[in-house]
């Protein structure tokens, strides 16, 4: 055996999945760990203030369903993604990804105008503990957002190459992680008034 063809094989682990599978399921238990942990912190004490109620109900619930649709719409583009690279489509694979991407671009877009919004009407990061929650939950969620919308180029551009299509099931694994707690934190956020 050459040792290109030794690289070009996938690692296994002593569970028989690749390398690349064990890694992101590792990371993806970080990151419910950490949206888990503040998710259950907010309804914990949102248990303990009915009053959230009211504050909730100035959020823009229209922009919240729409940005929840922009996000499963762009999930869609990744399963059709990793599709398509199993029937050895690349380059449509690649497109796929940053369609996702732009739906990113949306979903942010959509965010900053609620921000801006919000900011405005005087609900601050520090108006009180609900805006506190808000802003940490959804900037952290945002931040998120952009990291797997890196990711998304990246993995792209090497799968256009037909280099390391494997990582587009890596990548939409993540993006799933991103809509899932999103679905959380829209009725957390925005439907508890």
């Amino acid at each position: 055996m050459t040792n290109s063809a030794i690289i070009e094989q996938p690692m296994e682990t002593a569970t028989e999945l690749p390398n690349s599978r064990m890694a992101i399921w590792w990371f993806l238990a970080s990151e419910v760990a950490i949206f888990g942990g503040l998710i259950v912190a907010y309804v914990l004490v949102r248990l303990h203030h009915p009053e959230w109620g009211e504050y909730a109900s100035h959020t823009i619930n229209a922009a919240g369903a729409i940005n929840t649709m922009v996000l499963l719409t762009s999930s869609l583009a990744v399963v059709l993604a990793h599709q398509a690279v199993e029937e050895g489509k690349l380059e449509k694979a690649s497109k796929l990804l940053l369609t996702t991407v732009a739906f990113g671009l949306v979903f942010l877009a959509i965010k900053a105008y609620e921000y801006t919004h919000e900011l405005h009407a005087g609900f601050t990061p520090v108006t009180n503990l609900f805006w506190s929650f808000y802003y940490l939950m959804t900037g952290l969620h945002g931040l998120h957002v952009v990291g797997g919308m890196i990711a998304m180029i990246a993995v792209s551009r090497s799968v256009r190459r037909g280099e390391h299509s494997a990582r587009v099931e890596c990548v939409g694994m993540y993006w799933h992680l991103v809509d899932i707690v999103w679905i959380f934190l829209f009725p957390l956020l925005y439907l508890a008034s």
